[in-house]
This record gives structure tokens, C-alpha cells and sequence, in this order.
């Protein structure tokens, strides 16, 4: 039987980094606790990319929640993916969208969110905040429920600034 580690590309191998936008690193391992709902978050508070207009950096903390279904994401191959943004240039609300798309996609999720807390840049911070349900399930009205209530919540004020 082959075992799951031998699937994963980057895990435990010489680490390359790419500067530019590569979302075929993004991996994936089966859950073994598919029927059981819990919340696998990452925190990346260094995260950058570029503004697409001016070229200069974008730092955020980025923060992408979710619950899984079927699949995980692996989380160096994840490390990478977000990596590859550090030369790519699009607005800060087009960035969360992609990596919420692109997480989507990849794991189809039956819930996630990503939450982007830019650091201010001509003294305004943008904080661009994206989730999804899956559709015809209970975590379809859960996404909009969590949306409606975003920053109502004590653990989601914005001060890291």
C-alpha cells in the first residue's frame, strides 16, 4: 500500500521558493475524520505582495480559516503558495478572493474564510474579508451568517495596528 506521504511533492524535500503567483503548489492529504466538523486555521502574519499599479509591497496578516471535508490542505505546500505571491502584483481585495478561490477549489471545503489585515500604505489599511459555504448545505448559511457578523466580534477588532 503506498503510503500518503509518498503523494506530497514538498514535503520533507529541499524547499525552492518561486516569487511568482504558482497555485499548482498547493497540495493536498486525505482527512481521516471526515465526519466530524472542526476548524483547521493558518495564520501567516508576513504575508506580501505587490500593488499592481505602483509595484511597491503589501504586508498583511492573512488569515484563512476552514473546515475541512474530504481533503487538507498540506501546510508547507501552503507556506509556498503564499509565498508566491511576494512578486505578484493585484489589489489587496483581488488577493484574498484568488487564495480563497484557489482553496476552494482545491480542497472544496464545506466551509472557509480568508481574511486579509493589510498594513496601512499612504495612511489607509484595506482588511478585505471573503468566506464561503458549501452550497445546499448548512455551512451555506453559516458563510452568511459569519458574514453579516464579521467584525462584530471581540476577536476580530482590528488592532494590530
Amino acid at each position: 500500500m503506498e503510503r500518503e506521504k509518498d503523494n506530497l511533492r514538498s514535503l520533507g524535500k529541499d524547499t525552492a521558493y518561486a516569487f511568482d503567483y504558482r497555485p499548482e503548489f498547493l497540495e493536498t492529504f486525505l482527512n481521516k475524520h471526515p465526519e466530524r466538523d472542526y476548524w483547521v486555521k493558518f495564520n501567516t502574519p508576513e504575508f506580501t505582495t505587490l500593488c499592481p499599479i505602483t509595484g511597491q509591497p503589501d504586508y498583511a496578516a492573512l488569515y484563512i480559516s476552514y473546515i475541512p471535508d474530504e481533503k487538507l490542505v498540506e501546510s508547507k505546500s501552503l507556506k509556498l503558495y503564499l509565498v508566491s505571491f511576494r512578486n505578484h502584483g493585484d489589489f489587496n481585495e483581488d488577493v484574498v478572493n484568488i487564495i480563497l478561490n484557489d482553496l476552494k477549489n482545491l480542497m472544496e471545503p464545506k466551509y472557509i474564510e480568508v481574511w486579509g489585515k493589510f498594513l496601512p500604505r499612504g495612511g489607509i489599511s484595506i482588511d478585505p474579508f471573503a468566506n464561503y459555504g458549501k452550497e445546499g448545505t448548512k455551512y451555506e448559511e453559516m458563510a452568511w451568517e459569519r458574514f453579516k457578523a464579521h467584525d462584530l466580534y471581540a476577536m476580530e477588532r482590528v488592532d494590530n495596528r
